[in-house]
């Protein structure tokens, strides 16, 4: 008989961030590996500046999702 050896599952680095905006307050949820700027959906200002890889957050990261 053969043994099953454990198969591991790799996992994804990147997350969804709900972030919070400096200016109004607005809690929305952005991907931390953006190549698009997101914006806030009631004033407009910058949440996430992309770079290379990772995104650069400019709002509060209020919770990390998933």
């Amino acid at each position: 008989m053969v043994k099953k050896r454990k198969i591991l599952i790799p996992e994804p680095k990147s997350r969804f961030v709900r972030v919070k905006c400096p200016n109004c307050g607005n809690e929305q949820v952005v991907f931390d590996h953006a190549t698009f700027p997101a914006r806030c959906l009631v004033c407009g200002t910058q949440l996430v500046q992309p770079t290379g890889g990772k995104a650069k957050i400019l709002g509060e990261i209020v919770k990390i999702l998933g």
